[in-house]
């Protein structure tokens, strides 16, 4: 995700990273060559197309790329939402388990090392990644030959957690009560999880994204020759900018539909990351640490 000042008016305007305007030139392009043929066809033969059925045309078409682009954006806050539940959850488990453990160092930093390697695989489960050993120190050896056949790594992760949690409350460090805390942690940070797998799984409707760009393309490809008669060989900047505008809405719709990959408007899962690493190895130290 950019970050970027939302006050800085004249940065955000002339600001090509992030824009979807690299993946309109070839469109843009076809639609300026058309509004060329169109001012020809209308400066020697006189030709052109009546504007009344585009003018129609325009209103429903307009309502249906904000309803398209809205519902990609439900998607893409949604899957934030997910996610700051998710650093929520992390941690809340880290608080609860350095002031109910803080005796145990050792299970303490276990507990902390799997709580960032599940949500680490969570990120890879996302991205559809597989390779473990981008999880670094976070997998021991034999961890990660336990996980690489697997597909639910992630929920397994969250059992050696629940595990590693039963065996404390069994060797008398953990309360009944307090196990059954931290194990709705745990079972927040799964909720998390699987709200984000449903946005990845279930993508817009083929036929309605199908619809939406056959639409755009039909109506920006015949625009130039319902307006050549009144623009005449400003027509082709005209399409331009009316092209740019229809095909920019609908790719920005596409791009943040799914929230979760590397594109410059999606998700920062490895700052979050990040954060959760720090904040919960913060939380621990701090823990341990006599008042």
């Amino acid at each position: 995700m950019i970050d970027y000042d939302a006050k800085g008016w004249f940065r955000i305007l002339f600001r090509i990273r992030g824009s979807v305007l690299p993946k309109l030139v070839g469109r843009v392009a076809a639609v300026t060559a058309m509004g060329v043929l169109a001012a020809w066809l209308e400066a020697q033969a006189h030709i052109s197309i009546a504007p009344i059925a585009h003018t129609l045309i325009g209103v429903p078409l307009g309502l249906l790329l904000v309803f398209r682009t809205n519902a990609s954006y439900d998607r893409f806050w949604e899957g934030r939402r997910l996610f700051g539940g998710l650093v929520n959850r992390s941690r809340d488990f880290c608080r609860q388990a350095a002031a109910w453990l803080g005796a145990d160092a050792y299970a303490l930093a276990e507990l902390r090392r799997l709580l960032v390697a599940l949500v680490a695989l969570v990120n890879q489960r996302l991205r559809q990644e597989t390779d473990l050993s981008a999880l670094g120190p976070l997998l021991t050896a034999k961890e990660r030959s336990t996980l690489e056949p697997l597909g639910a790594r992630s929920s397994v992760v969250a059992t050696w957690l629940t595990q590693r949690l039963a065996r404390s409350a069994a060797e008398g460090t953990l309360s009944e009560q307090r196990l059954q805390q931290l194990d709705l942690s745990l079972s927040g940070l799964l909720d998390a999880l699987g709200g984000a797998e449903r946005i990845m799984k279930t993508p817009v409707p083929f036929a309605y994204a199908q619809h939406i760009k056959i639409f755009v393309l039909l109506f920006c490809l015949t625009v130039p020759f319902a307006i050549s008669s009144s623009m005449h060989w400003l027509t082709p900047a005209g399409a331009a900018l009316l092209a740019f505008g229809l095909f920019g809405i609908d790719e920005i719709g596409v791009e943040i539909e799914e929230p979760f990959g590397y594109d410059p408007n999606d998700l920062p899962l490895d700052q979050i990351l990040q954060a959760v690493a720090q904040d919960t190895l913060e939380i621990i130290q701090q823990a341990q640490t006599p008042a």
